[in-house]
């Protein structure tokens, strides 16, 4: 598509527009209106809006490989996961399955994938597991691969539980004191370990009814490897001494004790069960927890059993080409959050033709008001009460899944919350959601972590030691505050605009003034990633006064702006996590490639700042205005293939399709808006 091209449904609204209006409104107004159809028609009827939402080949190779742990094989669905898997295999390339799409090989996630094929019945010795077979090998063979992969292969009796990490399920009665528990991990460290306690602590075994191995797959026997657990520093090394002692300490635990811890993680797990949206929501606690089940005797007809299984096959996404994937959890809070924000100011003007959009949009942003409400968390039963300092808040926040009371998050309750006030406002200054809005602002100060930035889920949770135990190969046990969620929280309260709030925004500009890199961005966790982190503090720190004219929130726009492509848009990789070199860009054929999501992030950073003249902004939004769908699937919308989000930096990656909608959408409202070209 040409920079002036616009989709053809909007285009045809447009002409009739009048001809003093110049002709970048005419296909402005165009995308903006093509951009809001698709958006509404993708609502869903009970008013909130879920989008795909796909990680790495990890997730579909474990639902093959559970199947075949419980003996529960599902072979059509077997067979669509398993299409599935081989169109991602990299076969001009490494050979193997990568962590998001264009990244290099990734050992763990290529293992089970091979696994899982195989389990499915492909050949081993077929070209595409040859293939991946050689690239295990080159990559050191199944023994390298991290510590929850040696776990799964441990219960397969692929390799002997030696290559696991001892984890004992007495973890569950150490007391809060205590320097290593439950507690002090993140709530999806949590979540996944609890019910992997009791699978480890009781060996568990895989019914595995085809007896299907890899031995192929191993440099030398399992048995015979001795570096299972190499050892990094001196924390490192205190570890691996812990872990050797509790392994010769095993056997005399007293049976009574292990009885009681047992049954300590059976009722912890059970609790948080969650019907049919599952354990946090997640998949791979989900997992745990339904094969845990099985293990301490749940028949498949028990209640608990079935319902277990009912929330992992919610997850199951059924593909036009008859291939399925499984998502790692749903995303309907936060994309409904998101795309009420795109649609705010997305009605048309009223010189438009099609005047009866307006109203349609207001009642699009009803229904979704109406399904959100009665989601906001106030029951005292999530996980966040034992971390929160005292006197701990009251209870306000929304969860990221359609259920999920023992977890709600922070960054979900300040965009949640920060619609619904927008939405609310009455003409008398009164707001209708002012109660609801009130406990999520209690709620997310009273989780303001002592350095004066929010976390995820929890207040505090810095034990950074944690990540140099066995278990912790993947460095992904914490929930530190981080530089978006904390300019998320920022954004809500600057435009609740309080008085109360002072002194928490001040502590939170802080944090954010200390964690700018060198260079003027911000880091991003929960989105790729120095651009999303940059948008999302620039967005706060302007919505509670800073001045934009300050040195600090200078560099940040000249940082952005550098890292614009000659395109006019902005593309990020997520090897930025692993090179800094990289950050702020996307390796592509001719050394850049522009994304929709990262086009729309650094957008909104500018116009948060007031910018809504440089070239460098009306070149991103010429990017976008070429770049919009004309039909097809996505038509009306933007799309790129690539995982936008890390779940876990350098670990695992994820694609919220919902990024290629409504943050387009909503910079180019932005613009509209802020150029004063919306008549409305």
């Amino acid at each position: 598509m040409s920079a002036t091209s616009i989709p053809r449904p909007a285009a045809k609204r447009a002409a009739s527009a009048s001809s003093s209006r110049s002709a970048e409104s005419i296909a402005l107004d165009g995308a903006i209106d093509a951009g809001r159809e698709a958006l509404l028609a993708l609502q869903n009827p009970a008013g909130d809006w879920c989008f795909e939402f796909e990680a790495d080949c990890t997730i579909p190779a474990e639902y093959i490989l559970m199947m075949h742990f419980m003996d529960e094989i599902d072979r059509a669905l077997q067979s669509r996961l398993a299409r599935y898997l081989r169109t991602q295999q990299v076969v001009e390339g490494h050979g193997g399955w990568p962590q998001y799409r264009g990244g290099a090989l990734d050992l763990s996630c290529t293992v089970k994938t091979y696994y899982a094929l195989k389990c499915a019945g492909d050949d081993p010795q077929a070209p595409h597991m040859r293939l991946a077979r050689d690239a295990i090998l080159a990559a050191g063979g199944a023994a390298r691969s991290n510590v929850f992969t040696r776990i799964l292969l441990a219960m397969f009796g692929q390799v002997p539980w030696a290559a696991a990490p001892y984890v004992p399920v007495e973890i569950v009665l150490f007391p809060r004191w205590f320097p290593f528990e439950i507690y002090k991990v993140a709530t999806w460290a949590r979540a996944v370990m609890v019910p992997l306690f009791v699978l480890c602590t009781l060996k568990a075994r895989a019914k595995n009814p085809l007896n299907v191995n890899i031995a192929e797959l191993f440099l030398q026997p399992p048995s015979k490897e001795t570096e299972w657990f190499p050892a990094q520093g001196a924390i490192g090394r205190f570890f691996l001494a812990l872990d050797r002692l509790g392994r010769f300490a095993d056997p005399f635990v007293p049976k009574r004790l292990r009885q009681l811890a047992i049954r300590r993680a059976e009722q912890w797990f059970i609790a948080r069960l969650n019907g049919e949206d599952g354990v946090n929501g997640i998949f791979p606690a989900m997992v745990n927890a339904y094969e845990a089940l099985a293990l301490l005797g749940y028949p498949p007809e028990h209640e608990l059993r079935k319902t277990a299984l009912k929330a992992l096959q919610k997850l199951i996404h059924d593909l036009p080409d008859g291939s399925a994937y499984v998502q790692p959890c749903l995303s309907p809070t936060w994309d409904t959050g998101w795309a009420m924000m795109a649609l705010l100011h997305a009605h048309p003007g009223n010189d438009s033709p099609d005047r009866t959009q307006s109203s349609r949009t207001r009642e699009a942003l009803q229904r979704a008001e109406n399904w959100l409400l009665p989601r906001q968390i106030l029951d005292h039963i999530g996980d966040w009460i034992n971390a929160a300092p005292k006197p701990a808040p009251r209870p306000g926040g929304w969860a990221f899944q359609y259920w999920n009371d023992y977890y709600p998050d922070l960054d979900d309750t300040a965009v949640v919350a920060g619609v619904l006030h927008l939405l609310g406002r009455e003409a008398n200054g009164a707001n209708r959601h002012a109660q609801a809005i009130a406990r999520a602002a209690e709620w997310l100060i009273g989780l303001q972590s002592k350095n004066g930035g929010f976390g995820a889920y929890d207040a505090d949770n810095t034990h950074h030691w944690i990540n140099s135990i066995p278990f912790a190969d993947h460095k992904a046990m914490l929930d530190p505050p981080t530089e978006d969620v904390t300019g998320r929280v920022l954004a809500f309260l600057g435009v609740l605009d309080r008085a109360q709030d002072k002194p928490a925004i001040a502590r939170a500009v802080a944090y954010l003034k200390k964690t700018q890199q060198d260079d003027g961005c911000w880091w991003g966790r929960w989105g790729t990633n120095y651009i999303y982190g940059t948008w999302s503090a620039l967005a706060g720190l302007m919505l509670v006064g800073e001045d934009r004219r300050a040195p600090y929130i200078v560099k940040a726009i000249d940082w952005l702006k550098s890292k614009q492509n000659p395109d006019g848009g902005w593309g990020e990789t997520n090897d930025s996590y692993i090179d800094t070199d990289l950050r702020g860009r996307m390796n592509g054929p001719l050394g850049f490639l522009s994304t929709p999501n990262s086009t729309a992030w650094a957008l909104l950073a500018m116009l948060a700042v007031g910018d809504t003249q440089s070239d460098a902004l009306r070149r991103g939004i010429a990017w976008l205005l070429a770049n919009q769908h004309e039909d097809g699937k996505y038509a009306g919308l933007w799309h790129d293939a690539g995982q936008n989000a890390p779940g876990f930096p350098r670990v695992f990656y994820m694609k919220y399709y919902g990024y290629d909608a409504y943050f387009p959408l909503w910079a180019l409202t932005r613009y509209r808006q802020l150029e004063g070209r919306s008549t409305t």
